[in-house]
């Protein structure tokens, strides 16, 4: 069971990640979507940016004590990201890029919204 609730945690954590990079693009459908977004990206910067540990990564680490399995001490993104997906010395230019899409995105939807603003003032 506990095994469970450590590989749900860590699917939750990829999905939270995924959203904090991509979920800017969801505002350009639907604009009330930006407030939640904001907030995660929010919480991504602080984490990466001042030494905060996310809840979902002290949630799975106790579950995987509880199973008995091996814990490091290492967060999410230095265990399942870092050095796996790309290499340690990429992480800076990566969080960057990160930021540059979340502000295209929001740049991207702030102009949509004005153009449905004008279209409306027009009609």
């Amino acid at each position: 069971m506990y095994a469970a609730l450590a590989t749900t945690v860590l699917v939750l954590h990829f999905c939270f990640l995924a959203y904090v990079v991509l979920g800017g693009f969801l505002v350009w459908r639907w604009p009330r979507a930006f407030w939640p977004h904001l907030a995660a990206a929010a919480w991504g910067l602080a984490v990466v940016s001042i030494p905060l540990t996310c809840p979902l990564t002290v949630v799975e680490h106790w579950a995987r004590r509880k199973a008995g399995q091996a814990v490091g001490d290492k967060g999410f993104i230095d265990t399942y990201i870092e050095n796996v997906l790309y290499p340690e010395r990429y992480t800076h230019l990566l969080q960057v890029l990160v930021g540059v899409i979340v502000l295209f995105s929001y740049a991207v939807a702030l102009a949509k919204l004005r153009h449905r603003r004008a279209e409306r003032t027009l009609s």
